[in-house]
């Protein structure tokens, strides 16, 4: 498959080995592929610049940091026990240097969990552009709702870098289909460990929402990856409903659900391809997922650490798996405002009430801060190269 991206409004291609010789055909899957009719909703960089506006931007990163600094302000002022100076001349350095090794191996396996799929459909692709693809990932994720960006933001660096959109696109969904096998396991686990904390009333009614989501996306992910054609006509048949709904935007309506059907089965058939040649990369993904996300709840273990805490490991690890469930589709940019009060009601069993909002400060700053402005430094200068070049 081409990496580059055409400015054609219509192009035609063969589905071809670019999983090591591009000149080898992929004749075991040609009565199921042969030619695709492409007609992507992105073709080129420059169209796909178009949906990071500049005010999206802005507006998404002051509602996350207007939502993040109020809450731990609240958290603050709720848990002062007038012990909070006391507890900052607690901090023990070396556990903190020791996290920001954790972030970096964090950053590394996030990069290093799209790369394996990168480099099989662009041999030769830096190990560098996933990473900055990861860290983009993770900076729009947390200034739109629902980490809505996060995808998008990871798609742009790619075709920045020479793959087409539908090869960015795979990338992003089967990792994201490693992401919803292992993070409702991994939350069921949790459960079952400390199923005597979860008496507050939030707390239930977040898992319930967050298991509601992950159980709608799996469900449409499995769909479009084995049976596309059944989630392509359903999509259609939404469209038609809304299209019912809202006169006005029929056609719209109907445009989106042809378009998702067509696209829906385009996308299948090059996951397919990419796992079939390689059956070994979407175990090896969901292997790089586990250490990815085990990485950032030891991390948490470590913070505390550095606060003079000895709590028990695998307590703190199932705290932080139900926090990172939860939080996962919430509607506020990057989580803010229920990742603070999930960190501050859950931890506040093990954690003195001193402790609470510097723990919170820490722990979000080492997960989602300190990576977002990584991120946002690598999506702000891509945006100006472009501009540049234009």
């Amino acid at each position: 498959m081409d990496g580059q991206s055409t400015p054609a409004f219509r192009r035609r291609f063969a589905v071809t080995n670019t999983l090591g010789n591009h000149d080898q055909s992929l004749e075991p899957m040609s009565d199921h592929i042969n030619e695709v009719q492409l007609e992507p909703e992105v073709k080129t960089e420059g169209e796909f610049q178009t949906k990071f506006k500049k005010k999206t931007i802005i507006k998404g990163t002051l509602w996350f940091a207007l939502i993040t600094v109020a809450t731990i302000a609240f958290i603050f002022i709720y848990n002062n026990t007038g012990n909070t100076i006391d507890a900052l001349k607690r901090i023990q350095p070396k556990y903190i240097a020791l996290c920001a090794v954790m972030l970096f191996v964090d950053l590394m396996l996030g990069g290093w969990r799209n790369h394996i799929f990168a480099r099989k459909l662009k041999p030769g692709l830096s190990q560098w552009v996933s990473f900055k693809a990861n860290v983009a990932n993770m900076f729009m994720g947390a200034v739109t709702p629902a980490h809505g960006g996060a995808g998008p933001a990871q798609i742009y660096i790619y075709m920045s870098n020479g793959l087409s959109f539908l090869d960015a696109f795979a990338i992003a969904l089967i990792n994201m289909g490693a992401t919803l096998i292992f993070m409702p396991i991994s939350a069921l686990f949790a459960i079952f460990m400390i199923d005597a904390q979860l008496d507050s009333g939030l707390i239930p009614n977040l898992l319930k929402y967050g298991f509601s989501f992950f159980f709608l996306f799996l469900i449409g992910f499995l769909l479009a990856f084995w049976k596309p054609i059944v989630m392509g006509k359903g999509i259609k048949k939404l469209a038609a409903f809304l299209g019912k709904m809202i006169p006005k935007r029929k056609e719209q309506f109907a445009a989106w659900g042809q378009r998702m059907f067509d696209n829906i089965a385009k996308y299948q058939k090059i996951c397919s391809v990419l796992l079939k040649q390689h059956p070994f990369l979407f175990p090896l993904a969901i292997l790089i997922t586990i250490l990815l996300y085990f990485n950032k709840y030891c991390m948490q273990y470590v913070i505390l650490l550095g606060l003079g805490l000895h709590p028990d490991i695998i307590q703190v690890i199932s705290i932080q798996i139900l926090i990172q469930f939860m939080i996962y589709f919430a509607p506020s940019p990057g989580g803010s405002g229920f990742a603070e009060v999930s960190i501050s009601v859950l931890f506040s069993k093990i954690v003195p009430p001193a402790i609470v909002p510097i723990f919170t400060l820490l722990q979000r700053s080492f997960l989602l801060f300190f990576p977002a402005i990584i991120g946002a430094f690598v999506v702000i200068n891509r945006l100006r190269k472009h501009a540049a070049e234009n």
